[in-house]
């Protein structure tokens, strides 16, 4: 719940528009709402600038969509990572204008259109296998209100491949870059550019990449100025920070 959403309860009272009741069963869902299979935070929004998302992996369908109707009920913006076709087709039943973006696996529905930020996310990858972690960043941070912009399949193998977008990618206010086999990738932009730069490593590869672990110890030993590094194939968690840097 929102500065903005509790004032208009609180405004719904004062008129008349809502009665002593419902306003009570409206609290007693506070400081979360349990569902039985979860206990949704219904403040983290007020607390951190943004809502709950749905983690789907390790979910049954029915759990998630349990609790994307209970966020959903309440007008806030639903998103799902790690889900499936399945799942979207019967979510839409019940909120007809969700999307489903199928290479990132992330399901969203919009109650309320955000503005979106003048500012920038870029989203900068080193090969076309790393599209379903490209796809939950993009997805998380146009969520949250970013403009995000994709530069895929520009990796150190060839790197005039990079150049030529580095004048766009110099542009944004900070950079995600995702990288499996070795993860040269986050070195070189940071070398590059003079905005943060938000490693990713990605599982993509084979052997000796140990399910992206060798990407992983590369970008956190990384001498380049400006690197930080989320777990592997976090896409999600690259676009919430860069959405607060963004949003800075």
């Amino acid at each position: 719940m929102s500065e903005t959403e509790i004032l208009e309860f609180i405004a719904g009272i004062k008129n008349g528009k809502m009665s002593e009741q419902d306003a009570l069963k409206y609290l007693k869902n506070y400081p979360f709402n349990d569902i039985g299979c979860a206990k949704i935070d219904t403040q983290r929004a007020l607390r951190n600038g943004a809502g709950e998302v749905i983690y789907g992996a390790g979910k049954t369908d029915d759990e998630i969509l349990r609790i994307a109707e209970a966020i959903g009920a309440r007008g806030q913006n639903i998103l799902i990572t790690r889900t499936n076709e399945r799942v979207f087709e019967r979510l839409r039943e019940i909120f007809p204008q969700a999307n489903f973006n199928a290479r990132g696996s992330v399901i969203s529905v919009k109650f309320q259109e955000q503005l979106l930020t003048k500012s920038y996310i870029a989203i900068v990858s080193a090969g076309t296998a790393d599209g379903a972690v490209v796809e939950e960043a993009y997805e998380m941070a146009r969520f949250l209100g970013n403009d995000a912009r994709k530069f895929s399949d520009a990796g150190v193998a060839g790197l005039h491949r990079l150049i030529a977008n580095l004048e766009q990618i110099r542009g944004a206010k900070v950079v995600i870059a995702v990288a499996g086999m070795e993860g040269a990738l986050a070195s070189v932009l940071a070398g590059l550019v003079s905005v943060p730069v938000i490693a990713v490593p990605t599982s993509v590869g084979y052997g000796a990449s140990f399910g992206g672990l060798a990407a992983l110890l590369a970008m956190l030993n990384s001498c380049a100025n400006g690197v930080s590094v989320v777990n592997i194939d976090n896409g999600f968690g690259a676009a919430y920070n860069a959405s607060l840097i963004n949003h800075l």
